[in-house]
């Protein structure tokens, strides 16, 4: 009889997200096992336990799923986990805080896709600007705009934060970023006016452009917006929109809506789920191989 399938799903907060939990029975495990408020200090003892109890073949159907919402804590959770695998115990290990890793590479990959079908341009020398960009997700977006050759704002309502991610994701990624503040409730013409690619990562029901704001955006060719709450967090784009023109200055904009992006991050997960199951070697999957997948699907 075959061992089966087992995800330990492990978290710095105080609940395993029922979302990836679902993922993870979709992609075909058996057992999905939470821990919660785990430290770092914690990962490598609980590595350990899941390792030598199953025999090397039986490490190959266990699998680690680290989230919580610390885009940081997540990464060193995920090489903390790798140091502590003594080969050929060694089992697969994915990291995607908040789903932050796969909805940031998903809104790459569909911001890519309009850019190539609508422009015939790439990422490569665009002027990016990331609203929100000091969340999870506007913070591993901005890196991988950055690694594939953008130029890269992260604008935040208060510039002491904007400027503290900036420090961070250079130090931890090696990538450069511009800070910037962008005030709610006040004219953003200034912000928008150079960048061609906009990227809206803000709060649930926050609007953080009007379409007074996107007449300003004079080089615009898309913008994305990641919240599915209602008001839209750019004015004009549908959640369902996937290249849809949208009201600019420059007059040839694109829209792409959050549930667009969310069909792209759904496909990811499970598929990078499904990758370490389907592996008979130790995978160690964070943004970076969340793009890669997230290409494919929004191809």
């Amino acid at each position: 009889m075959e061992k089966p399938f087992i995800l330990h799903m492990l978290t710095a907060a105080r609940h395993v997200s029922p979302f990836d939990v679902n993922m993870a029975c979709d992609a075909g495990y058996d057992v999905t096992v939470p821990y919660t408020n785990v430290g770092l200090d914690d990962v490598a003892s609980l590595t350990q336990d899941a390792i030598f109890s199953r025999g090397p073949k039986g490490a190959r159907r266990t699998g680690i799923y680290i989230g919580g919402r610390d885009i940081g804590v997540a990464a060193d959770m995920l090489q903390a986990a790798r140091k502590a695998m003594v080969p050929p115990f060694e089992v697969s290990v994915f990291t995607d805080p908040s789903g932050a890793f796969t909805t940031a590479a998903a809104l790459v990959a569909c911001v890519e896709r309009q850019l190539r079908k609508g422009h015939g341009a790439s990422l490569e020398g665009q002027n990016v600007l990331v609203l929100g960009g000091t969340g999870p997700v506007g913070a591993v977006a901005a890196v991988l705009a950055a690694q594939s050759g953008a130029a890269v704002t992260i604008a935040s309502r208060k510039l002491e934060h904007a400027r503290a991610v900036a420090d961070d994701l250079r130090a931890r990624y090696g990538v450069s970023t511009t800070p910037a503040q962008s005030v709610a409730d006040a004219p953003k013409a200034s912000l928008v006016a150079e960048p061609t690619v906009i990227l809206a990562c803000g709060a649930p029901g926050v609007q953080l452009l009007g379409k007074s704001d996107l007449e300003a955006a004079r080089r615009l060719l898309v913008v994305a917006d990641v919240n599915a709450v209602p008001p839209a967090g750019v004015e004009g784009v549908g959640a369902m929109d996937d290249g849809v023109p949208i009201g600019s200055g420059s007059g040839k904009a694109l829209g792409v809506g959050a549930l667009a992006v969310g069909n792209v991050k759904y496909q990811t997960e499970r598929s990078m789920l499904e990758d370490m199951r389907a592996s008979d070697k130790a995978l160690y999957l964070d943004f970076r191989d969340a793009l890669v997948s997230a290409r494919k699907h929004a191809s």
